[in-house]
């Protein structure tokens, strides 16, 4: 009776293989919360330090050559200029230094006799503005007589150069050396006339860009046609008329050690919420690197976890998705010099969504929304169900099914891991040739690079046609998520489901699928939950998630971004 009753108990491996399901996991996650509260800890404590205003008294940390350097440069930024126009002129040229760019052209007022200076960079200044607007009042219209008599201080003069002499809609007034520099070597043209106390700073950069086109990355066949460009004031410029309403508050800050780069915090005013308005800016203002080359660097710095593989903000080149995001109590980040701007907070949900979702029917954006679920389900776990079925569970394969698979992989020397991993690294080897090759040439190599190998390795017996089948399936519903950045992540992730399902077989699959929801779950982005509205679980929600509710349907902003203004239709 004994043996009868043991012989309805798992073996052994089974034990062995459902405690690592249940344990692996929570050892995993417990190390990996660890790790990141010694990180933020580390992060606390040299912040600490360096609020502190301590500095330590020993030769070997004052002799640091790298902190002399450094006050150096703050102290020649914050140098302020003479007036004398020979001594600020000399020092401004010994500032910029040998550079060939910029140009110094030194003239007579007309009328005044007094010496004046134009300091621009050649290509980023407009040079008719400066002949125009500045050259010739100054040199051939001039000064009349009765009113450069009337010109005792050099207050006087500058406030006249500036409302009555100048025709120019751009003007500032600068007596700090580092402020002037930094302005002229941003394209704007430094005036300096002898009798004034600063420079004056007229015009705007007129830099060469390229103008608004369609993005590449988010390709819409109904909607507007228009992207950001790499200009600041032109994205700010599109958001204004994408969004024309007053409440549409832009808030501009400065990050950038070396290179200082204008960057844009816009939400709406009576929409967003205050708080994570103020933790936006905060994070912002936290940021301390040399240069900020794209808007990728501060999407690194400004995200809550970064062990995480998920992004925590979307990017996005499309005016129309930003304008919609701010509309439901998110926040934008717009960063000069590139054309991807930012949205927070986010939800994994949104990175599944298309902008062409409410553009056209319900049913139709329903459908759509469906289809891109199960494209990235299958995306992830596609290979890894293979593996599975044919390296530990043969028998939940149909017979025909499971015969045909046999016949197929009798002359393949590898196991079924071995085989998909030399297809998928075979594949993503194509997809980023694909995409760094010449636009004529990549989507031609891409498709007959496929084939080729593909053909190739089934002749050689390398891999089996109905894993070729499996792996193209795979390419092609990770092809379906509309956000690039967020097919990385499942690119990536797939080979953890593959490594998985070699190891426990669907065991395997079902811990790592486990282990993703876990970590999903316990993710937030800016205090958001990353898995909203499935946590935390608001019904109104749900219309806007897995499917796409009739449009007088949704008449509630989202709850998860805590908007101030719930409704966004009357009913």
């Amino acid at each position: 009776m004994w043996e009868t009753l043991l012989s309805y108990f798992p073996d052994g491996g089974i034990w062995i293989q459902a405690a690592v399901v249940f344990v692996l996991p929570v050892v995993m996650m417990k190390a990996a919360a660890d790790l990141n509260r010694k990180v933020k800890a580390t992060n606390r404590s040299k912040k600490a330090n360096n609020s502190s205003g301590q500095v330590s008294s020993s030769p070997e940390q004052d002799n640091s050559s790298g902190q002399g350097k450094e006050a150096g440069q703050t102290q020649e930024f914050n140098q302020q200029l003479t007036g004398d126009y020979n001594s600020d002129i000399q020092l401004i040229q010994k500032s910029i230094g040998n550079n060939a760019d910029v140009h110094i052209r030194e003239f007579v007022i007309k009328g005044l006799n007094n010496r004046a200076a134009i300091i621009y960079v050649d290509g980023l200044t407009d040079p008719d503005l400066i002949n125009t607007h500045v050259l010739s009042p100054l040199m051939r219209d001039g000064i009349p007589q009765t009113e450069a008599e009337r010109l005792h201080s050099s207050e006087d003069l500058e406030k006249y150069l500036q409302q009555k002499q100048l025709p120019v809609i751009g003007m500032m007034e600068s007596k700090q050396l580092g402020v002037t520099i930094e302005k002229m070597l941003s394209g704007y043209a430094g005036l300096l006339v002898d009798g004034a106390c600063g420079v004056m700073i007229v015009g705007s950069p007129k830099g060469k860009q390229r103008s608004a086109e369609e993005p590449l990355s988010e390709a819409l066949l109904r909607g507007p046609r228009v992207g950001f460009t790499e200009k600041l004031n032109e994205n700010t410029a599109l958001l204004r008329l994408h969004g024309r309403n007053s409440s549409l508050q832009i808030t501009q800050l400065e990050v950038g050690n070396r290179v200082k780069k204008d960057i844009v915090i816009a939400y709406m005013n009576d929409i967003a919420d205050s708080q994570l308005v103020e933790e936006v800016q905060k994070r912002i203002e936290q940021i301390s690197i040399d240069d900020p080359l794209e808007s990728g660097y501060i999407e690194q710095l400004i995200e809550d976890n970064w062990l995480s593989p998920f992004q925590q903000t979307q990017n996005t080149e499309r005016p129309d998705r930003v304008i919609g995001a701010l509309l439901e109590g998110r926040v934008a980040i717009l960063l000069d010099g590139t054309p991807f701007a930012l949205i927070v907070p986010v939800s994994f949900s949104m990175l599944l969504q298309s902008p062409e979702d409410y553009y056209e029917r319900w049913v139709w954006g329903t459908f759509i929304r469906l289809v891109r679920y199960l494209a990235a389900l299958i995306a992830l776990l596609g290979p890894a169900m293979y593996i599975s079925f044919i390296s530990f569970h043969p028998g939940l394969i149909p017979t025909k099914l499971a015969l045909t698979i046999i016949n197929t992989r009798a002359g393949v020397p590898f196991p079924s891991i071995i085989e998909a991993l030399i297809m998928e690294v075979a594949i993503e080897i194509l997809r980023e040739a694909g995409i760094r090759l010449p636009k004529p040439v990549g989507p031609a190599m891409g498709i007959v690079g496929g084939l080729i190998i593909g053909e190739a390795a089934v002749q050689a017996g390398i891999v089996s046609p109905f894993l070729v089948i499996v792996v193209a399936v795979t390419a092609i519903s990770s092809f379906s998520i509309p956000m690039y950045s967020a097919g990385i992540i499942i690119r990536v992730l797939r080979f953890g489901a593959m490594f998985s399902a070699a190891l426990f077989g669907l065991f395997g699959v079902i811990m790592f699928f486990l282990l993703l929801c876990s970590h999903l779950v316990k993710l937030k982005s800016f205090g958001v939950p990353y898995t909203a509205p499935v946590i935390s679980y608001k019904p109104t929600d749900w219309k806007d998630f897995i499917i796409r509710a009739p449009m007088f349907m949704m008449s509630k902003r989202p709850s998860m971004t805590r908007g101030r203004d719930r409704d966004r239709m009357k009913s």
